[in-house]
Formats: C-alpha cells, sequence, structure tokens
C-alpha cells in the first residue's frame, strides 16, 4: 500500500470542503443542474437513471482492510448495503442522496481516498496489473509508476479539461493482465538489449464506439523520461483532439486520422519544445514514491505445502476452486487468490456490506491487510499462505464468495446496463444472470474450460465486449432489445477485436446463441485446445451457421 503524506491528505480535505460548498448551493437554487454538472464530474458524481451514482478511487485497485471496511460503513449508512466493482478497478454507489454526498467524501477522506478524477473530461483512475508485486513474469513493480502518473496528472492545470476522458494502464509484466492495449495510453515496463530497464509506450487505444487496438509509439523510453514523454503526448492530444464532436475526441481517433508516424513526429517536436529536463529529478521522485510503499514482509516457506495438498486431496470442491482461483505467487509458500465476486445467477460486480467487513477482516487474517481489485470485476488477496488456503476457502464457502470459476464461462464482466445507466440502450445484468445459469453446471465449465464473456449495455462498451471471446452488445432497435454478438475479442498482449457473428437477438434468444457457439466448439477442438484457439484456427465464419442455428453439417 501507498501511504499518504500530509500533502495528499490536505488536498483531499479542500476538495471535499470545496464540493460541500457546491453541493450546498445546488440544494438552495444558487446552481442550476447546468452549471452543477460539470462540477459534480469532476467529484465523480454522475446522474444515472433513477439516482445518483457516486464513483470512488481505488488507485491502481489496490486497497486495505481499513478503507474496505469504511466502504462497507458507507454502502449500510448512505446507500442499500452493497457496493458495484467497475471495469476500471474502481467502487460505485449506486443510490446516494446528493445531501450526503459530502459526508460520504468525508468518510473517504478519513481513509485516504477520495472520487477525484472518476469522471470528466481529466485523466482517469491509473490502473495496472492485478498481480502487480507478485507475478514471476514481472520485470519490475509498475505500482510506483502508476503512482508518480496519479500524482503528476492530479488536477494538473492543462489537462483537467481535455477534448474527452483519458484512460492510463500500467503493466510490468510480460503477459498483460491490465488490457493495455484497449487504453487511450499505456505503459509496459520492459528492458532492451542491454538489459537496461525502461518503458514502452502505447497511445491509442479505446473501445467504444470506434473500437482500437494501442499502437506502440515509443519501443523503448529511457526511465527519468517518462513524464516528460507524457506531457508531450497530452499536450499533442489536447491541441489537436477534436471538440466539435464528442464521439470522435480521442485519442486513438486522432492517432487513426493522422497516422501513428505523423503523432509520434509531432510529439517528438513537443518533447524538443518543452526543453531539457533532469532524468534525475524524476527518478528521485521515483524513488521516494516507491519508499512510501509499505514493505511486504514475507514468511520464509517451503515451496509445497502438505497441507494444502492434503486438504486438495480430501476435498473435492476445495481443489477445483483452488485449480481456478489460484494464481502463482512469485515468492515460495505463497499464492494469490483471486475471489470471485460472480456466483451464479449473482451480478457481476456486486458485493454486500456484510461480506465486505467480513472480507476486510480475511484480508487483516490471511493477505497481510492488503486487496486488489480487478478489472474483471473481482477481487484478489495477493499473500496468502499455502497453508492457509483451505482455512480461507471455509470462510469464503460461509460468505458466499467461494465460486470455483475465474477465467471460465460464468465469469462473466457485465456494465450496469439498463437497470442503472443513463446511458444505456438496453439490460446487461439479466443477461448474464441467464448465461451464468444455463452454464451453472461446474464440470460442464471444467469441459470448456477458460472462456470470457463480456457484456455491455451500450455502445460506450463499458462491458468491454469488443474484447470478449465472446462479446455481447446490448442495443435497442424498434423499441426492443436487442443483443449484437461478437466472436474472437482479446483482452490479453494478443489484444483483438471480436467479430460480428449475424444479425441481433433478442434477450430470450442469447443464451441458446450462446450455447450454439458453445457446442460447436466442443464438437471442434483439438486435444485440450483452448476456445480462443479453436476461434482462431477454424476462423469466426466456421461458427456462423451455429450461431444462426444451421445445422452443423461437420457434426
Amino acid at each position: 500500500m501507498y501511504n499518504y503524506d500530509q500533502f495528499d491528505a490536505d488536498f483531499v480535505r479542500e476538495r471535499v470542503a470545496q464540493f460541500r460548498d457546491q453541493v450546498g448551493r445546488r440544494l438552495d437554487g444558487s446552481l442550476t443542474e447546468e452549471e452543477f454538472k460539470p462540477l459534480r464530474l469532476q467529484n465523480g458524481l454522475y446522474l444515472q437513471l433513477h439516482a445518483y451514482m457516486l464513483r470512488v478511487a481505488i488507485p491502481y485497485g489496490v486497497l486495505n482492510a481499513t478503507q474496505f471496511r469504511q466502504l462497507a460503513l458507507i454502502a449500510d449508512r448512505f446507500d442499500r448495503g452493497y457496493a458495484h466493482f467497475t471495469t476500471r478497478q474502481n467502487l460505485q454507489f449506486n443510490w446516494p442522496k446528493l445531501v450526503d454526498v459530502p459526508d460520504i467524501l468525508d468518510l473517504l477522506a478519513d481513509v485516504d481516498m477520495h472520487c477525484i478524477q472518476t469522471s470528466g473530461n481529466c485523466i482517469r483512475n491509473v490502473t495496472a496489473d492485478q498481480f502487480a508485486g507478485v507475478a514471476g513474469d514481472e520485470i519490475e513493480d509498475p505500482r510506483p509508476v502508476a503512482e508518480l502518473i496519479r500524482q503528476w496528472s492530479s488536477h494538473h492545470p492543462e489537462f483537467s479539461f481535455l477534448p474527452r476522458k483519458f484512460k492510463v494502464a500500467v503493466s510490468g509484466a510480460a503477459r498483460d493482465r491490465a488490457l493495455l492495449k484497449a487504453h487511450d495510453l499505456a505503459i509496459r515496463i520492459v528492458r532492451n538489449e542491454a538489459g537496461e530497464t525502461g518503458y514502452e509506450v502505447l497511445v491509442g487505444g479505446g473501445l467504444g464506439r470506434t473500437p482500437m487496438i494501442g499502437k506502440v509509439v515509443r519501443d523503448f523510453l529511457p526511465k527519468g523520461q517518462l513524464l516528460a514523454y507524457l506531457e508531450a503526448v497530452m499536450r499533442v492530444y489536447n491541441a489537436e483532439g477534436r471538440r466539435d464532436n464528442k464521439y470522435k475526441a480521442r485519442i486513438k481517433i486522432l492517432v487513426h486520422e493522422i497516422g501513428v508516424e505523423a503523432f509520434q513526429a509531432r510529439v517528438e517536436a513537443e518533447l524538443r519544445a518543452i526543453g531539457s529536463t533532469s532524468p534525475g529529478d524524476e527518478l528521485e521522485e521515483l524513488a521516494r514514491i516507491a519508499a512510501a510503499f509499505d514493505t511486504v514482509h514475507y514468511s520464509r516457506l517451503a515451496p509445497r505445502s502438505e497441507k494444502f495438498d492434503a486438504a486438495c486431496a480430501r476435498n473435492a470442491r476445495f481443489a477445483e476452486w483452488a485449480r481456478t482461483n489460484l494464481f502463482t505467487h512469485r515468492v515460495d509458500g505463497y499464492a494469490a487468490v483471486t475471489v470471485s465476486l460472480k456466483p451464479v445467477g449473482g451480478v457481476p460486480g456486486d458485493m454486500t456490506a456484510a461480506q465486505m467487513r467480513l472480507f476486510a477482516e480475511l484480508a487483516e487474517r490471511f493477505s497481510l491487510d492488503e486487496i486488489r481489485v480487478t478489472h474483471a470485476q473481482n477481487l484478489v488477496l495477493p499473500h496468502v499462505r499455502l497453508d492457509d488456503l483451505h482455512a480461507l476457502w471455509l470462510e469464503l464457502v460461509d460468505a458466499d464468495l467461494a465460486t470455483a470459476n475465474v477465467g471460465l464461462i460464468t465469469d462473466i464482466i457485465a456494465c450496469p446496463g439498463l437497470d442503472y445507466c443513463a446511458l444505456a440502450t438496453a439490460r446487461s445484468i439479466p443477461i448474464a444472470q441467464a448465461i451464468s445459469t444455463r452454464f451453472a453446471d461446474a464440470a460442464r465449465q471444467a469441459e470448456i474450460g477458460p472462456l470470457q464473456i463480456k457484456i455491455s449495455g451500450c455502445i460506450n462498451a463499458c462491458g468491454h465486449h469488443h474484447v470478449g471471446h465472446i462479446g455481447i452488445l446490448g442495443l435497442e432497435k424498434r423499441g426492443q432489445e436487442s443483443y449484437q454478438i461478437t466472436l474472437g475479442g482479446d483482452a490479453t498482449e494478443n489484444a483483438a477485436i471480436g467479430d460480428l457473428l449475424g444479425p441481433g437477438v433478442s434477450a430470450q434468444e442469447v443464451p441458446d446463441a450462446i450455447e450454439r457457439i458453445v457446442d460447436h466448439y466442443l464438437a471442434h477442438r483439438l486435444t485440450d485446445e483452448l476456445f480462443i484457439d479453436t476461434v482462431r484456427r477454424l476462423g469466426v465464419d466456421e461458427f456462423r451457421a451455429a450461431f444462426l442455428g444451421a445445422q452443423d453439417e461437420a457434426a
């Protein structure tokens, strides 16, 4: 965990006091809704379909137990007893009253949390690999870099009113677990041929109305030059990004329209205009930030645990959970545990206040007081002893948090959709619930293997449907909900946009359509071949007849 200093604390408190005054003026009529809107958005407050929604920042997805308990308290006191985790590693309260929001912000500030820049046309919450600092394929822990960017971008005087919202992700690993290529800007820590550590910079990714995969604009940026380079990128975008059409205002459109080479040239020219900067200053600041993170004190343990192996041997349910929900830790004797927030028939990403309070206790007992939020709307306990896994699992079972489906067909990403969102054109949650219920059988999920379904309730793609192995987009068509299904998307380092299978289907037809696609895969896969690999080998056209319900001649 990064420890806020006094500057951070004062910064957040001043913002809370400022917004309290703004809310008071809105309530007494001194501010109109039109005048108030940009002010509330700067503080993460949306006006949704039925009520306000408050989005809480969780920088690079890291929390401690004290913060988690405070979120549970807010859920009980000011919401309806639950909270929702998002695909930006944030948390949302869906039912706060406007009059209560300043008090909620004060409670957040008590535990070094806030809602600043979780909305608006600014640099949003910086996300990262949920296994940062834990993964064995990691060159370097990216969280200090993410924190450096957070501090640099918070209320940046030039970049608080960009042409459009701007999303940044950071990773230090070979495998992409942070969806880097679907971000406006992404940074991956790499080594060059000389063995030096630096940054690969990607620009122009994004989903929504015009999905695009990010492009490399610097394959190696030396350490100490990151902020100057980001400054140059942002200045080019701020100056040349479209402001006449919000649908064409993202940086991906600028990169696409002028070409990546021209964009690179503009950034390099801006970098020269900024003038010489001292790499030493940035390196010193990065070292200060890294030192402000808590040191994780691991015990010296054997790489294998007889206790864990014995529990797996005598309890098949525990063994299945261990197969799907554990991630190999870089330290012997430990595992990172992904806790699914996708119970069969449940709402993806929702967690009750009671579950949150228990989870805070489990983080203290089993995970060195640390919690991570994933962009797949799950949680991670990153530092659990192998010896403790069975005891942890028993606690999770009692709390209905032991679903053994991470990465499987029922581990569905879904936006709130038309049940909550004023922008949505169709429901997402009931579709996710219907699919997870259809594929509830654990043996069948295991037979199908890794398969990512992602659902969005409108073209804005908050559910990342474009990069789902199976993507589902809900639209309104002649007054009815209609769902387009895409195939072949990928959210990893091999990022790809899925292809449309055919015309939209009704909500009732979606589970049947998914089942036909899955059955076609099972009938045609090679031994141990994953779903996405079968799609790539056969091609999307081979699945169209199955999707449309035509007889599979090859069966």
